[in-house]
């Protein structure tokens, strides 16, 4: 039967039908937009909670007069009464600026030490596949050095060529104006071998191999292939961590010489096209413009990079704890923390060089 509520000509109302969430289903019954002193219940065929709330609204406090309630409605009443008039505790304080600023810096202080508690265990482990090297698991390093190496050369190759392109156009439109075209040489080949090939690959490499294996990584703690590998007495530091790092610290100098190549190759044909520098006068002067110092301090930037990438990627995995969201969120954190101590570390390399004037 339909839930029904009924004025009465005394200034009360008459309840009937079933006062039921199923009930409600069926349609809600018109309310007055006040509470009423006197209730008629006894046309009442079934109560719950959903109903009971509803009539409690109609209620004008204790001064409500009550008739044909059941001892089971009445009971029913009463409860929800006691339960809706019981205090609530008050929302915690929101933090001010400065207490909020404090717990972020103290996250940021635990975040920093437990990369350093991961940075040391790597450590031992990087020592210990150094001298037992029989131990080692060089089908992983072989497999990651062609994912992170040959599988990056294209993306590394086609960036770097029109990274070479923009500085000659960019930089030969000024150099023509005063006549300095052969000049262009030693500012594609200075900018390029010196900085930006190696700061551009280990930016690709960080996007795209890094941010691979913390959700590789990530994955295996959601699915506790990690907690199986402990089980069955394999370290993941040596499973999963070391040959990573090894295969990175291989691949990102071999992928830099690779987009010194190419970015050289983009300077090239744009000085040939726009300055008039052919091809033969940018390769005769090419040796004269850059040495091999700073052909070394490009490429050595790469491996500290590389250890960089390599141990973020693999810290933000075992991070992870949760589900495919957790996966997805450091990730991001990995690419992100990646780039920026990339950055960082390669102005550390700039200030150091000016420091000892090389």
């Amino acid at each position: 039967m339909l839930p029904t509520c009924t004025a009465d000509p005394s200034g009360g109302v008459r309840l009937d039908g079933s006062w039921t969430l199923a009930g409600f289903a069926c349609g809600l019954p018109l309310l007055p937009e006040k509470p009423v002193p006197r209730i008629d219940a006894g046309g009442l065929t079934a109560l719950d909670t959903a109903g009971a709330l509803q009539i409690l609204a109609l209620e004008a406090g204790s001064d409500t007069h009550w008739d044909g309630l059941t001892a089971g409605h009445a009971t029913l009443l009463d409860l929800v009464r006691a339960q809706a008039a019981r205090e609530r505790p008050p929302p915690p304080p929101v933090p001010g600026c400065l207490e909020a600023l404090g717990r972020r810096a103290t996250a940021q202080l635990c975040e920093v030490r437990d990369f350093l508690g991961f940075f040391g265990e790597m450590s031992l482990a990087f020592w210990r596949a150094l001298l037992l090297p029989h131990r080692f698991r060089w089908t992983p390093f072989l497999a990651n050095i062609q994912s992170a190496g040959l599988a990056a050369m294209p993306i590394v190759g086609l960036l770097s060529f029109l990274l070479g392109v923009v500085i000659a156009y960019q930089g030969g439109s000024q150099l023509g104006r005063y006549g300095a075209n052969i000049f262009i040489v030693e500012l594609v080949s200075l900018t390029m071998l010196r900085e930006m090939s190696v700061i551009m690959t280990a930016i690709i490499v960080a996007g795209r191999t890094g941010s691979a294996w913390t959700a590789q990584i990530g994955t295996m703690r959601v699915t506790e292939e990690i907690d199986a590998l402990r089980t069955i007495g394999i370290r993941p530091m040596d499973m999963l961590v070391i040959p990573k790092v090894f295969a990175l610290m291989v691949a990102l100098p071999l992928l830099t010489v690779y987009a010194d190549a190419m970015g050289v190759l983009g300077g090239m044909v744009m000085a040939d096209l726009q300055l008039g520098v052919s091809f033969q006068e940018f390769l005769q002067r090419f040796p004269q413009a850059v040495s091999v110092r700073s052909f070394l301090i490009g490429v050595g930037k790469a491996p500290v990079f590389a250890l960089l990438i390599a141990l973020v990627g693999c810290y933000q995995g075992f991070k992870v704890s949760g589900g495919a969201e957790a996966v997805g969120r450091q990730t991001t954190v990995s690419v992100v923390q990646s780039i920026f101590l990339v950055i960082v570390v390669d102005a550390a390399f700039s200030v150091l060089f000016s420091w000892l004037k090389i």
